[in-house]
């Protein structure tokens, strides 16, 4: 429980704890960004991680000198576009296996599923897109993989995917980081860029909840 209370004070207060980050390792920062980014992305049992308020948070500490704005975009680039070429190899190698799978404590079957669907009417895209969704974004590669997209199409949509997500939020972060009143209301403004990207799901799950209750009462 404890963990998961710290996982959540990180996720709602990343910049605060980046800026205690960057003191205490310096230059080692861009490291553990990476790491943080590769495991959002290259790990489906971690879809949680706070990738969009990370990479924005971290262009305003480059506005404001604490990083290297090059560096950021650079490093964690490769950080997500090999952390989507892991998990498409995941779900490669499992295969159709996994549309059996159940619900567990490690595998989110309906985040899956959801997915699929997404994948299903976007095709390619959905790399893409799903780039700029929480959830949707760890699994998209996963479903790619399982659903056998060719390996040269999935590199073309992860490689530009993945540079187009960190570079457009990282730049907003460093366009607008030096601006006083985003600086005042950091905290306010990753709170926003966590729910407002998932309002679509949220959308999605409440319209499907609403229509298994007219299911059932009829």
């Amino acid at each position: 429980m404890e963990l998961i209370l710290s996982l959540f004070d990180f996720i709602i207060h990343v910049d605060a704890h980046l800026a205690e980050l960057i003191r205490d390792h310096g230059a080692w920062i861009y490291g553990i960004l990476f790491a943080i980014i590769f495991v959002e992305t290259g790990l489906v049992v971690m879809p949680f991680l706070p990738g969009d308020s990370l990479l924005f948070v971290a262009g305003a500490f480059a506005a404001k000198g604490d990083m290297d704005i090059t560096w950021v975009i650079v490093l964690l680039s490769i950080a997500a576009i090999l952390g989507d070429a892991l998990n498409y190899s995941v779900g490669r190698y499992f295969g159709s296996k996994v549309f059996s799978w159940e619900d567990s404590r490690w595998f989110n079957k309906r985040l899956f599923d959801k997915t699929h669907a997404f994948y299903e009417r976007h095709g390619g895209k959905t790399i893409v897109i799903a780039r700029f969704l929480p959830f949707l974004r760890t699994f998209a590669p996963f479903v790619a993989g399982a659903a056998r997209m060719t390996y040269a199409r999935f590199a073309l949509y992860n490689v530009s995917g993945g540079i187009f997500w960190v570079a457009s939020l990282a730049i907003a972060g460093y366009w607008f980081g030096n601006i006083p009143w985003v600086s005042q209301h950091l905290t306010k403004i990753v709170i926003a860029l966590i729910v407002l990207p998932g309002l679509p799901a949220l959308f999605v799950v409440v319209r499907e909840w609403l229509a298994a209750r007219r299911r059932k009462q009829a």
